[in-house]
């Protein structure tokens, strides 16, 4: 993805302003939102060692393969609770919405998804699908 193209996390900043930073870890995430966008934009752009790196090792799956034909469309970010520059855990409320590429068929996934800092790294834990 082109540093100029809007990124896909929908924040309305360029990819390069937003989550392309993360991705190539120029930068770290300062909140438990912003790893949510950059992890959402990862499973758009199928950024499989991006997402293995930002999951914590304790839930972290042995192996991740996303399904090709699975295209990620937008992220609806509801609601967060903590997860700022200067707390160890958080919750993000997301639904992403997506669309499956051979069938046009559409779908969702409403989450809220558990976050903790550690050594001032924001990690992926674990969330609940609501």
């Amino acid at each position: 993805m082109d540093d100029t193209d809007r990124c896909p996390c929908l924040s309305g900043d360029t990819y390069g302003a937003c989550c392309g930073p993360l991705h190539r870890d120029e930068r770290r995430a300062a909140t438990a939102e912003a790893l949510m966008r950059s992890r959402y934009s990862a499973y758009a752009l199928r950024d499989v060692p991006y997402l293995r790196s930002t999951w914590h090792p304790s839930t972290r799956p042995p192996e991740l393969d996303l399904d090709p034909d699975q295209e990620w469309r937008r992220l609806d970010i509801l609601g967060t609770r903590a997860g700022g520059p200067f707390d160890d855990d958080g919750e993000v409320e997301f639904v992403a919405r997506y669309r499956w590429a051979t069938t046009g068929d559409r779908g969702r996934l409403h989450e809220v998804s558990r976050f903790v800092r550690e050594r001032g790294r924001w990690l992926y834990v674990d969330g609940d699908v609501a």
